[in-house]
């Protein structure tokens, strides 16, 4: 379940918003950027990644990243679903804020042989710079598919 901060201003986002974001920023990629697999990042990532893949009609494949503790060092549980070898690829996730996730990914993607690699976030809500983002956002994002089970909890 997530937790929430108390110190932290919260957005709640809504599947229409939701839907929204993922269509602006698909459209920034799409202007920019003609990836050959989209690659989203268990668990935040994996939503906007398919929806964003199925936007720009390409390969979707899933890597799955864990933190063991709050705060911690991200391990990886589980490499790419579909070889990224050789192909341009954009590696999506929901929120980056240390950014250390989404670099593990892709040192992970480099390793496996992706050709190029740029990196779409929905919300960035740190320092970390991704290529493309939908919105800067500072305050804590409270998702969709993690919204029903904060309301519910």
């Amino acid at each position: 379940m997530p937790r929430r901060s108390a110190s932290r201003p919260q957005l709640q986002v809504d599947w229409p918003f939701f839907g929204e974001l993922c269509r602006g920023l698909a459209l920034k990629v799409w202007n920019a950027y003609q990836p050959d697999l989209v690659v989203g990042v268990a668990r935040a990532g994996v939503v906007p990644g398919a929806v964003i893949a199925s936007m720009l009609r390409r390969d979707f494949a899933s890597i799955t990243l864990r933190r063991s503790e709050e705060g911690g060092s991200p391990a990886l549980i589980s490499r790419p679903t579909m070889s990224p070898k050789g192909r341009r690829v954009l590696l999506v996730d929901g929120t980056c804020d240390s950014g250390d996730t989404i670099r593990l990914a892709l040192s992970v993607m480099k390793e496996e042989g992706a050709k190029e690699v740029r990196t779409a976030i929905v919300f960035q809500t740190g320092a970390w710079k991704p290529d493309y983002y939908a919105v800067l956002q500072k305050a804590e994002i409270i998702l969709p598919w993690d919204r029903d089970v904060v309301e519910q909890a």
